[in-house]
């Protein structure tokens, strides 16, 4: 047994490759590189290839699944990146990860605490010593609706956090849960968007969802309202966002994912000029707190997130139930 693991970070995630080696008994090889065709024939020999988010076309399962690759065990609980048609016509088993929610729940509150604080626009005008108070003024997260749409572990636990605040809690998920609701009352979404002063986000990506905040949304919601987004950048159309921003309808915004990020987070850019006008233009704001997808990034997270794609190699190889595997 054998897992290529591509876009392998040496400096957090290998090490714990070296203790999960031992623990499941599958080798492993790995290039801090995400797949490109000068790189595939890395996978000759193995049964599994683990990717974080990048790249990965069609053309690439199929070159691998020439191989003799099985299984596609992601180190990232979203799976958007894989081809899961592809896959299911070639017959490649696919798992995403798993990791204790918290310490996404925690930094998306601190994405929220800071952006109805104003705090990115404090720490900009301090770096300029300018301690004045006149346009830093916040509010108060205790009178506030907050929205929370997707209501699975992460959710849960954002709402389950929050009522310690004492603020107002909704929710929208396309299946509820009764521990969700103990917190937060079940809305529709244009109840959700109409009543909300702050929405956070916390579904994985489809397409059935993508563009879920778009300008017709953002018309249902409040005037000044706040978004947050720590889950997937393709829930919200960045135009819209960036129209929201500028007209005002939109007061401010906790973003640690946008759209079109592959390529761009987790690899140092100074001195580049990125494809990518959106980033550019909400990096410009203010009223927007901007982080590069590291909602996720605690200890704890990285050597679970590695631990998965062992775990999910081992089931799937095994015949054992694999609770991660994402139905084709």
């Amino acid at each position: 047994m054998k897992i290529m693991f591509y876009t392998l970070r040496p400096f957090d995630e290998l090490p714990s490759c070296e203790k999960y080696k031992e623990q499941y008994g599958i080798e492993y090889a790995w290039t801090p590189d995400a797949p490109c065709p000068e790189n595939l024939h890395l996978a000759e020999g193995c049964d599994a290839v683990s990717t974080n988010p990048c790249l990965v076309t069609p053309d690439y399962l199929r070159e691998f699944a020439a191989m003799g690759v099985k299984y596609l065990p992601c180190r990232s609980i979203g799976y958007d990146h894989i081809p899961l048609d592809t896959a299911r016509e070639l017959g490649m088993r696919v798992a995403h990860s798993s990791y204790p929610p918290t310490g996404v729940a925690d930094y998306t509150i601190m994405l929220m605490l800071m952006s109805i604080r104003k705090v990115g626009q404090i720490l900009r005008r301090a770096d300029a010593q300018d301690y004045s108070l006149k346009g830093k003024m916040g509010r108060d997260i205790t009178g506030m609706t907050i929205g929370i749409i997707g209501t699975g572990n992460i959710g849960r636990t954002v709402l389950r956090h929050l009522s310690g605040f004492g603020c107002r809690l909704l929710a929208y998920d396309l299946y509820p849960n009764e521990e969700a609701a103990r917190y937060a009352e079940y809305v529709d979404l244009d109840t959700l968007y109409r009543e909300s002063d702050l929405i956070s986000l916390h579904t994985n990506a489809t397409e059935a969802n993508y563009h879920l905040i778009d300008d017709k949304a953002i018309s249902k919601m409040k005037d000044g309202v706040i978004l947050v987004n720590t889950a997937r950048g393709t829930l919200i159309d960045p135009e819209a966002l960036v129209e929201g921003l500028e007209s005002g309808k939109i007061g401010g915004a906790g973003l640690d994912v946008v759209e079109n990020e592959n390529g761009l987070f987790y690899y140092n850019h100074v001195g580049d000029a990125l494809k990518n006008r959106e980033l550019a233009m909400l990096r410009s704001f203010p009223n927007v707190v901007f982080t590069p997808h590291t909602a996720f990034y605690t200890d704890v997270n990285v050597a679970s997130m590695v631990e998965s794609a062992f775990k999910a190699t081992r089931a799937f190889e095994d015949g054992t139930p694999c609770p991660t595997e994402v139905k084709l």
